[in-house]
């Protein structure tokens, strides 16, 4: 039986494990934690392709010297190569991307692409289209595990993104409503402080963005609490 080995921290990849091992016939392996993703372990499992479908840590260069490692990243390449591509992508007014499944190489997003597939960032939370991608990152899988395609070098002028820092999540200086909608939806996922903002001593974080019918407001979820020594600005 072919060996595989899925490499996320991320909680819904569990069912995507065992949704890949029905819909394959192969085994797979589902590691969670940077501390699991080793030389020795891989070498014991011998898997075929080691996928990420959502990994923020360097993959070692031992494990993808010794290992075919594919990663997923939510832009079209060479565009977008680099940190928090979702959130780049929106806060740029990008809507319309791809997801491109790459071989991991030394640059970051910068290995040959084994196939792109459409992806919409036109509306929902951020944690909302992660999971609308695993769905598309699922059948990407599947499809690579029944071709096996050999990746093609990508071609153009990269555009490099930064991971975002926290304090871009402050709302202060977004004007439209529209712009209010994205910059709260984009943040609005585990693992981003959630767009904010500091009036008076308070800290205001903003989750749950709905953008009006008319497009000249949005209501949101919102927590309000003392501003503390921790927050950024």
């Amino acid at each position: 039986m072919t060996q595989c080995v899925l490499v996320s921290a991320q909680p819904w990849h569990c069912a995507m494990k065992e949704s890949l091992c029905l819909k394959t016939g192969c085994s797979f392996t589902l590691i969670s934690a940077p501390e699991e993703l080793t030389l020795g372990y891989l070498t014991a499992l011998k898997p075929r392709y080691v996928f990420f479908p959502h990994w923020s840590w360097r993959i070692p260069v031992e494990i993808y010297e010794a290992f075919e490692c594919v990663v997923f990243h939510m832009t079209d390449v060479p565009y977008g190569r680099g940190g928090s591509p979702l959130q780049n992508l929106i806060a740029r007014g990008v809507y319309d991307t791809q997801i491109s499944a790459l071989r991991c190489e030394a640059q970051v997003d910068a290995g040959p692409v084994y196939l792109k597939r459409p992806f919409s960032l036109r509306e929902g939370s951020a944690q909302a289209l992660y999971q609308q991608a695993s769905a598309i990152i699922e059948e990407m899988i599947v499809e690579l595990l029944a071709s096996q395609p050999t990746p093609v070098p990508q071609c153009g002028d990269a555009t490099i993104f930064a991971r975002r820092k926290p304090y871009q999540s402050n709302l202060a200086g977004v004007r439209t409503a529209h712009q209010i909608y994205d910059h709260i939806r984009m943040l609005d996922a585990p693992g981003y402080p959630p767009a904010f903002l500091q009036v008076d001593g308070l800290h205001l974080s903003f989750r749950d963005a709905i953008l009006s019918e008319d497009a000249q407001g949005v209501t949101a979820t919102v927590v309000i609490r003392p501003i503390e020594s921790e927050d950024v600005v």
